[in-house]
């Protein structure tokens, strides 16, 4: 079933005057079905981020759409979109972006307190998502009292709470040493296996070799993609690194 229709998404910035224009974006098209975990990658400046935002509705292409769950995400009053990213999207972010004045418990539970929730409704979905990140004798510390990896655990907690259809993660490994990465990677698998979909942009080679799918953005389109099939993280790494190979130098797509 899919769940994301990204189709002919282009961006185009200009400056304040309207002298000078970039266009960050030509035409992507890509979709996401259901439970998959896809990562994007791409050199600085390819465009990766300017997606991230637009499919995270934080922008607004100049051209395309972007249809989560049959909704046009254009179509969503300007209003409403806070509402509407709390409610179907969840975030995870490269330094985690907790409130040091909140206990993890209070920082995972807040986008339920926002959306108006139950107290026993929190703890019901709090309860489960803690004991299965490994982090409930943690629920009551502060983020400056654990470490990255308990804190980007709370992050995944705080994402997964409000149940969404799509989480985002923007280079969730680039602030942890590499085990803890490697900690987060397989925690990433465990909720991807539970149905959950993912879409990560990573600048990370091993990160991406845990996706399903790797989609790699050079000078505002899509120069390719990778399905995982049958291959081991290992076998896939080697693929990706080829790609980002021929991304680097210029090559032309195989």
């Amino acid at each position: 079933m899919e769940i994301l229709k990204v189709s002919d998404v282009k961006k185009t910035y200009a400056s304040r005057f309207g002298g000078h224009q970039v266009q960050a974006l030509k035409g992507v098209t890509f979709s996401a079905e259901k439970g998959e975990y896809v990562a994007i990658m791409g050199e600085s400046g390819s465009g990766k981020t300017t997606l991230l935002n637009i499919l995270a509705a934080l922008d607004k292409p100049t051209g395309g759409s972007v249809i989560l769950d049959g909704v046009d995400l254009s179509s969503v009053r300007e209003n409403a979109l806070a509402a509407f990213r709390r409610e179907n999207l969840g975030f995870v972010f490269q330094e985690f972006n907790l409130l040091d004045t909140f206990s993890l418990r209070d920082n995972i539970l807040l986008p339920l307190v926002l959306s108006g929730v139950s107290a026993a409704e929190m703890e019901r979905r709090a309860e489960p998502i803690a004991a299965s990140l490994g982090i409930s004798d943690l629920l009551d510390k502060y983020p400056y009292e654990v470490s990255g990896g308990q804190k980007q655990r709370a992050a995944v907690a705080r994402a997964l709470i409000t149940e969404p259809k799509l989480i985002l993660a923007d280079e969730p490994t680039g602030a942890l040493d590499s085990a803890s990465a490697g900690d987060l990677l397989r925690v990433f698998e465990q909720v991807n296996r539970a149905g959950q979909t993912i879409l990560m942009v990573t600048h990370s080679t091993d990160a991406a070799s845990h996706a399903n799918r790797v989609l790699f953005i050079r000078d505002g389109v899509l120069f390719h993609q990778i399905f995982r099939g049958d291959s081991t993280n290992e076998a896939l790494y080697k693929k990706i690194s080829d790609t980002l190979t021929l991304l680097r130098t210029g090559g032309e797509r195989k």
